[in-house]
């Protein structure tokens, strides 16, 4: 393999990147913090109804999600093969997250219910034309295991400074503005911003991106099997089982505690408004900062260890929310900072970990097929959000929450809604959690093995590129 797929990169490169994170990290937070809320709060569906509605586009999102990651690998253009998916998902994308807030003029739960439905369908689709392809770039722009992670840092970074974005803009707009304006207004400004982040990356990265292919094609490689052929190789693969379940447990255990946040600080704490969006904040925050902490010890260990040493900290976080009694504030916030630490490894170690798989993959079987596996963990990434969306409404539901309309008195919620909120922001992601630590114990791909495989895809392509010129020569 060219020794140029493993050069560093330069600081235009890492921040176009990273900058192209914005494009899902500033709607899906949004998303994840608020949305369930709006639904139960603003727009007036009930828990199960709320909970479900972005579980029904996840049926179409298991085909979707996949497929597009093939249709990119084969993708042929002027612009290469992911940009062009990238640059045309764009405005949809924008649109459809701002149409998301919008209320209809109607009280019937069940026009509401297909309203938000077919636009959460319209906006996944969307999500997964962009982000897909954008994923992919990570294991495209470079081979080098730790350049990979340095990559992955900016990205992880971008990402958390999205959702703090997001946050404080939402903090901004609530104050200027009541629901469900504020809302519409909240989605139509992230709308805006995700879709001038897509063209920055491109913008930023398409020169590297551009080199790095010219090299690669230099080899030829075997023709590609079909889409089923190519999942299957893929699910084969048991390093990268062990990624899907690291990834699906991080990010599952994450998303259920922001998306019953806003309940556990308004109706259990007894806060305002305001110590939600700041509680929020000290966990991004803490998260940001460590990010830069645990990217520098990522270049002296393994990535699992990484995880290993983190993940711990936020196990025993979420824990000590269940004891959490209404009052204690400032204990409330020392545990969103032990919880920030520890979340730090979970936006950056998995997405790190991916490139390392691909590579494994080619060294099996000849083909690059980026598009697959990335395609397979951004399902995850919106099925975790749906999951957890879907997995607090339906507790909180069966728990018999009472959900409020704007402009009304928001109603006494009983004691088995309380506990429900409780169990949900302790017990529950703890447990994801652990499952999740132990899958990364166990995954095989460390730094010196990395080196090994692509030590064997260098001498292979080397002895293909040799047998070409010989043919050639005769």
């Amino acid at each position: 393999m060219p020794s140029d797929l493993n050069q560093s990169l330069n600081l235009k490169t890492k921040l176009s990147y990273g900058i192209g994170e914005l494009a899902g990290a500033i709607p899906n937070n949004i998303l994840v913090f608020f949305l369930l809320f709006f639904l139960t709060n603003v727009a007036g569906l009930n828990s199960t109804f709320a909970g479900s509605v972005l579980l029904v586009g996840k049926a179409w999102d298991a085909i979707n999600d996949p497929l597009i990651g093939w249709l990119s690998d084969k993708t042929r253009s002027p612009l290469g093969r992911r940009y062009p998916w990238m640059l045309y998902g764009a405005v949809p994308l924008g649109v459809c997250f701002c149409l998301q807030w919008f209320v209809p003029p109607t009280e019937n739960q069940w026009l509401l219910f297909v309203y938000y439905s077919a636009i959460a369908i319209l906006y996944y689709a969307a999500v997964s034309a962009v982000l897909v392809p954008f994923s992919t770039l990570g294991a495209e722009l470079t081979q080098g295991y730790n350049e990979r992670t340095k990559l992955i840092s900016f990205k992880s970074a971008f990402g958390i400074g999205g959702s703090i974005f997001a946050l404080v803009l939402a903090q901004v707009i609530f104050g200027f503005f009541q629901p469900p304006t504020s809302y519409l207004l909240l989605g139509g400004i992230s709308g805006i911003l995700s879709i001038l982040a897509v063209f920055v990356c491109f913008l930023g990265t398409n020169q590297r991106y551009k080199f790095i292919q010219q090299q690669r094609h230099q080899i030829e490689r075997p023709p590609a099997e079909p889409i089923l052929q190519q999942i299957k190789i893929a699910l084969s693969n048991r390093a990268f089982l062990y990624v899907i379940g690291i990834y699906l447990c991080s990010w599952l255990g994450v998303q259920v505690t922001a998306a019953i946040l806003p309940y556990f600080v308004i109706n259990w704490m007894q806060l305002p408004d305001k110590h939600f969006t700041q509680m929020a904040l000290a966990v991004q925050g803490t998260a940001l900062i460590m990010m830069f902490f645990w990217g520098a010890i990522g270049q002296r260990i393994d990535k699992k260890a990484i995880y290993c040493a983190g993940i711990p900290l936020t196990i025993v976080a979420q824990g000590g929310l269940f004891f959490v009694q209404p009052g204690q504030i400032i204990w409330m916030y020392v545990l969103a900072i032990m919880a920030g630490v520890g979340i730090a490894t979970a936006y950056l170690v998995p997405w790190s970990m991916l490139p390392d798989v691909v590579d494994l993959d080619e060294l099996n079987t000849g083909q690059r097929r980026e598009g697959i596996f990335y395609g397979f963990v951004v399902q995850l990434q919106k099925f975790g959000v749906a999951g957890a969306l879907f997995l607090v409404g339906r507790i909180l539901d069966w728990s018999g929450f009472i959900p409020s309309v704007a402009f009304q008195p928001s109603p006494i919620q009983p004691d088995s809604a309380l506990w429900a909120i409780r169990w949900i922001i302790g017990p529950i992601p703890t447990l994801v959690l652990i499952v999740g630590l132990i899958l990364a114990y166990f995954y095989p791909i460390t730094s010196s093995v990395h080196e090994e495989i692509l030590l064997k895809i260098s001498e292979r392509n080397f002895e293909d590129e040799s047998k070409n010129i010989q043919a050639i020569r005769h």
